[in-house]
């Protein structure tokens, strides 16, 4: 089968959708011929007339695929990567052979907003051969850290004000964007020493997770999924993360759940994760969402397609 991946910032940013478009095509490569677009090249696919197109921008990518696909018969599969909002409800308006939801409440969300499309769930995952449980962690440490784009959306603010309020705990976040700066000066300001603010490729990026005593993930409720949360915990960290439905089905009883927002119970939470005993309950959490096990399911509906 002919399969492509459309995703225009592939290979320049390392974020939940470039990591589902990296492991899923590679693996999906050992039964199909895959390629991994990063423009719409209506000439190439017009040419090679893939069996199924996988667009994972949205808007007018997603409208622009569906009209050449339609032209020659040709299958396009939409994973919500956007999350509940107005991007998904465009794509579902594109009318896709199917849309992935990554969730029980993103697929309910879904089937309401276009009843005519065949939604089906299918999560993101995690490479559990990657990210290993470091088990020669210190007791007693208190090492928070936040993996994320550095934008407002996701409230790394929240996670600087919580953790000042934890005696002797030190903060690192890993990510880029456009508010470095705001949040280098609030992080010195609020924790002085404690704070750091890095870079890295994400082939480095399982180190880091070793490095950490509790991840925490304060994003927006409407954010789609959360790949960061998966490579904690199978590295065997607990997380703490907002109470939104969507963070309580991928997360499960491997971390706490609370508002960050309510920044002294979010810093209770966070506490409270340094000091509990959570055993292996992360890595099995995670070990649900191994990505050969997500392949699986999208070699399913391939087939079905």
């Amino acid at each position: 089968m002919k399969i492509a991946f459309i995703n225009i910032y592939q290979s320049k940013v390392f974020r939940g959708s470039e990591t589902f478009v990296s492991e899923l095509s590679k693996r999906l490569a050992k039964n199909h011929e895959v390629d991994v677009l990063t423009s719409i090249d209506t000439v190439r696919i017009w040419k090679k007339k893939y069996d199924v197109i996988i667009p994972t921008n949205g808007r007018l990518q997603a409208f622009l695929v569906r009209v050449i696909t339609w032209l020659y018969r040709g299958k396009v599969i939409i994973s919500g990567q956007s999350g509940i909002g107005f991007d998904d409800r465009l794509n579902l308006y594109s009318f896709p052979d199917r849309f992935v939801a990554l969730t029980d409440y993103q697929l309910t969300w879904a089937k309401k907003k276009n009843p005519f499309v065949r939604s089906i769930k299918i999560p993101n995952g995690v490479d559990i051969k990657k990210f290993q449980n470091d088990e020669s962690r210190l007791a007693g440490e208190k090492r928070v850290l936040s993996v994320g784009a550095l934008e407002k959306n996701k409230r790394h603010e929240l996670t600087i004000k919580a953790v000042s309020k934890i005696d002797g705990a030190s903060l690192k976040i890993v990510g880029k964007g456009s508010e470095e700066k705001k949040l280098q000066d609030y992080g010195r300001v609020c924790l002085g020493g404690r704070f750091q603010i890095v870079s890295l490729p994400y082939n480095q990026i399982e180190r880091v997770y070793k490095s950490a005593d509790v991840f925490v993930f304060p994003t927006v409720p409407w954010e789609s999924f959360g790949i960061v949360m998966l490579e904690a915990m199978a590295s065997g960290l607990p997380v703490v993360a907002g109470s939104d439905p969507i963070r309580r089905e991928v997360v499960g009883d491997a971390g706490i759940l609370a508002d960050p927002a309510d920044v002294d119970n979010y810093a209770r939470a966070i506490e409270r994760a340094l000091k509990t005993n959570w055993g292996d309950k992360p890595r099995k959490q995670a070990e649900k969402f191994d990505w050969d096990k997500i392949a699986d399911k999208y070699e399913k509906l391939l087939n079905e397609l």
